[in-house]
């Protein structure tokens, strides 16, 4: 996933009352911990909804990923069973929209899935927003383009891709630092008892509770009464920044993204898409489901 959302800034951010108003300049009341596994084709999923979510509230929240491993259908003893997982990624595929070609785990199998998780925690070395890029970088090589994460060159293309300082990703790919940033990922998650993934997590910082944990996909509404039971108020919805400066952000989209976003249909999306085509702003990327763009820079 990326979790670069909150820097993207809407046209008009509204109703910021003035309890919260300080904080949006020191400290963001909430907290999400986001359970997530660069494999898991739902976390990938889950994607459209952390996009809307941050694009409209994300002046109340920051994002904490936290990598916790194959939790639920890709455990280690499925990775023998490489049609088991193709099935699985087609069927998610079709199921939310964002393209899985599940014939990676037949044609270029992921051999070493704990590698890529390494690579984002060595990522995150050079900055949160640098892990960030990095992990959308490798959910698109591993979903769309069916690349083997676990090849160091593969992971090196995406720490390109994302920017990184490249000698210093080399050096800390197998630190002794990144293995204890992974470690403590892994403990998190045994200590807050998330065996599934995704797994969010929100936390108010301003008090001393419990935090509220949701497992799965929900639908978009679900996540914002969260925030709004939290708050204890029912902020309005940040206006969406103009599609084009969406893209420019973000560099690769899905068409499902962009739906969920701007509260399109597939079929408007497409449409709004094809202008920008045209216009030669955006290219079709290929993919086995529905539609990726990218961003002509």
């Amino acid at each position: 996933m990326s979790w670069n959302q909150t820097e993207l800034n809407s046209s008009s951010q509204t109703n910021t009352s003035d309890k919260y108003s300080f904080f949006d300049f020191v400290q963001k009341p909430i907290e999400i911990y986001v359970f997530i596994d660069p494999l898991c084709p739902e976390c990938w999923s889950l994607e459209p909804i952390l996009k809307k979510l941050s694009i409209e509230y994300g002046r109340f929240f920051t994002i904490r990923p936290i990598v916790s491993g194959h939790l639920n259908t890709l455990n280690k003893d499925q990775f023998d069973k490489p049609k088991k997982i193709r099935d699985i990624w087609e069927k998610t595929a079709k199921r939310t929209g964002m393209s899985c070609d599940g014939d990676l785990w037949v044609e270029n199998p992921v051999s070493l899935p704990w590698l890529a998780s390494l690579a984002i925690k060595a990522a995150e070395l050079q900055g949160k927003k640098a892990g960030r890029v990095f992990l959308r970088k490798v959910q698109e090589n591993v979903f769309l383009n069916k690349q083997n994460i676990s090849d160091e060159q593969v992971l090196i293309d995406c720490a390109t891709e994302a920017n990184l300082d490249i000698v210093e990703f080399k050096s800390d790919l197998y630190s002794d630092s990144a293995k204890k940033a992974f470690q403590c990922d892994l403990k998190l998650t045994h200590e807050m008892e998330v065996d599934y993934i995704p797994t969010i997590v929100f936390f108010n910082q301003l008090v001393e509770e419990q935090g509220i944990k949701i497992s799965g996909l929900y639908p978009y509404e679900i996540y914002v009464h969260i925030l709004q039971e939290i708050l204890q108020k029912s902020p309005i919805p940040s206006e969406k920044p103009p599609l084009e400066d969406f893209l420019a952000f973000y560099k690769v989209v899905g068409g499902k993204e962009v739906s969920v976003v701007y509260d399109w249909t597939m079929a408007k999306t497409e449409k709004e898409m094809k202008k920008l085509q045209l216009k030669q702003k955006v290219q079709r990327v290929p993919v086995k489901y529905g539609s990726f763009w990218k961003y002509n820079i």
